[in-house]
């Protein structure tokens, strides 16, 4: 750019007095011409995208099955175009082969024709095409129903590529289906460098997904692509062992887990058994040799710490987390994200490590933030209370400010915050969760009542079936008592056995509302995923942990445990009936994670009458 130059003397001192002078005694007049709602003050930035706090005064599209952003994009979607990516897994499977194919498909936004480079969000999946002919899902070509519109409608107008990706041994892809293996994550890897160094990619790739597609975004995080830049897990699952197996208690699904994938890598065709190898059929062994072993089976660690790629991701991953997960999840508990080896909180470990971190923690169960036909079959205790104020209608313009920045470097910086509603239906803005300035209320047992009668130094068993209800009086006479984090119970108890186990259900002691759940193998009382050998007739605390909770307890109102040997979709232990153990409540503990707060942080959010869920 040119400076043009006066050729002319400056103006001198004299002058310049002379000329500020004048243009004052000409704006005076002015100053009485604000009004009584204007202002001469200059008005804020008010920032590219309206604030968090002000989303409820806005108009939304109520309409659909899912959120929409604020305003539509500028581009269409180009015609499908699909790739197939060769990766060398030689070494990588026992007895597999030494090359496999990862396929995918992906659609780009029109601006790319001008030359443009985009960033890249994508799917990874093996739910994609399988299955016998007429019951197969939607191929990677067909934008799936749901969330892979979901990501078309929303963003590819806005200038983003979707890229729908199959793993290994699914649809087109080859390979051996290694169930959230190191070869899966290899493909899932060799996917990632692919998106991220095509012509038309700006090197910026994000993977978001729900469940199962949640997960493949932390086994490429552990992979650490210099091309992931942002992983959006809903609901994902972080480490198989500890989803599977909560302090050794067995989930009914443990027993089949990897089966329940088999239908995944049958297309009925002459590839079908090229995607089963060693590494395939130690996964079907992998549960039941858990459950029926326990502490005898170090074989079966190998296969489970191979799963566990939240570990492994940091320190390797450099890119950030948008954290999406429901409290009342039974599908993917929310101990897959705040939770982790004993004294650990994976959620605050990450932001500890310098990650940018965010979150979305609803009360909803195995769903997405926006999905109100799922929040609607909610019962009382798991999640109903909170229907009303559930679905966050806004959660397309959270997301797309987040892509915009971490894939495009467009607008501020998002605030990394975590956005948690409580069991009444509450929304609150936290730093982090739990809140940093979360205290312990202790309540000891020993003090509570069990059919009216005070427990004192009894023994009661627990196991077969036996239980045991202990109520506790109330937390706080005078005012309500906002519990917000995760609650250690350490249970003293005496087994008969090298084995059994406790579940326990808290509920609100005058509604009989449920607030959370823990369950513990006795050999795991340490906390943690190693088990011990323990004696019968030993004095043993266990170390409990009840599951994430953020509830609201009125005032007057106590705490009831409910002890049992299994309770909803656990197994019973392995050695029942034979084992039971006595519990103490004489020697037993319970601390309640308890906030403090004035009002100031609560969030309005966006819940029309004309939203689809309220017609």
């Amino acid at each position: 750019m040119k400076h043009h130059v006066h050729d002319g003397p400056l103006l001198g001192p004299i002058m310049r007095q002379a000329l500020f002078l004048t243009v004052l005694l000409l704006l005076m007049p002015l100053s009485g011409c604000f009004g009584e709602n204007e202002s001469a003050e200059p008005m804020e930035d008010a920032g590219m995208y309206p604030a968090v706090w002000d989303r409820h005064t806005l108009d939304w599209n109520w309409t659909g099955s899912y959120a929409r952003v604020l305003e539509d994009g500028p581009h269409e979607a180009l015609p499908v175009q699909e790739a197939t990516i060769e990766v060398d897994t030689t070494g990588t499977w026992e007895g597999g082969p030494n090359s496999a194919e990862v396929h995918l498909s992906y659609w780009l936004p029109s601006n790319t024709e001008a030359g443009e480079q985009v960033p890249v969000i994508a799917v990874v999946s093996p739910y994609f095409d399988y299955g016998p002919v007429g019951s197969q899902s939607s191929p990677t070509n067909v934008v799936s129903a749901g969330r892979g519109e979901f990501i078309y409608d929303n963003f590819v107008p806005h200038g983003y590529a979707l890229a729908q990706v199959a793993v290994f041994a699914t649809e087109e892809s080859t390979g051996c289906f290694d169930y959230r293996g190191d070869g899966e994550g290899q493909g899932i890897h060799a996917a990632v460098e692919w998106l991220g160094t095509q012509n038309w990619s700006n090197g910026h790739v994000a993977i978001y997904g729900k469940s199962y597609e949640g997960a493949t975004a932390w086994e490429a995080a552990a992979q650490g692509s210099q091309y992931l830049k942002t992983i959006v897990p809903i609901s994902g699952t972080t480490a198989l062992g500890p989803l599977l197996y909560k302090n050794g208690s067995a989930e009914a699904r443990s027993q089949v887990m990897h089966s329940n994938y088999g239908s995944s890598i049958l297309d009925y065709d002459s590839d079908d058994l090229d995607n089963m190898c060693a590494d395939v059929l130690e996964g079907f062994l992998a549960g039941p040799t858990r459950y029926g072993l326990g502490e005898m089976d170090p074989y079966m660690d190998k296969y489970y710490d191979e799963r566990s790629h939240i570990d492994k991701a940091l320190g390797t991953y450099n890119g950030s987390i948008y954290w999406v997960q429901g409290l009342q999840d039974w599908n993917v508990d929310p101990h897959q994200v705040f939770g982790g080896p004993p004294g650990t909180n994976w959620y605050q470990e990450y932001i500890d490590n310098g990650y940018d971190v965010a979150g979305m923690i609803g009360q909803w169960e195995h769903n997405y933030p926006d999905q109100w036909s799922k929040h609607n079959n909610q019962d009382s205790g798991y999640g109903g209370e909170a229907i009303h104020n559930m679905t966050r209608w806004d959660w397309a313009q959270d997301l797309f400010e987040w892509f915009e920045y971490y894939l495009k470097g467009v607008g501020e910086k998002p605030a990394l915050h975590a956005q948690v509603q409580r069991n009444d239906g509450q929304w609150r803005i936290e730093e982090t969760w739990p809140p940093a300035d979360m205290e312990f209320h202790r309540i000891e047992l020993s003090s509570c009542m069990s059919s009216g009668v005070w427990v004192g130094t009894g023994s009661f068993v627990v196991g077969g079936d036996d239980s045991l209800t202990v109520d506790c009086g109330p937390v706080s006479e005078d005012k309500d008592t906002y519990i917000a984090g995760l609650a250690p119970l350490r249970l003293s108890v005496v087994p008969n056995f090298d084995g059994g186990q406790v579940f326990i259900e808290m509920r609100d002691s005058e509604t009989g509302v449920r607030l959370g759940h823990a369950t513990m193998d006795i050999r795991y009382h340490a906390g943690g995923y190693d088990a011990q050998t323990v004696m019968p007739g030993e004095l043993v605390d266990m170390m409990m942990e009840f599951q994430a909770i953020d509830a609201i307890l009125p005032a007057g109102h106590g705490l009831t445990f409910h002890m049992t040997e299994t309770g909803e979709d656990y197994l019973q232990p392995a050695c029942s009936p034979t084992c039971f153990m006595h519990v103490l409540p004489s020697l037993s503990s319970f601390d309640l994670p308890v906030i403090e707060r004035d009002g100031s942080n609560v969030l309005i959010t966006p819940q029309g009458s004309d939203a689809a869920n309220n017609q």
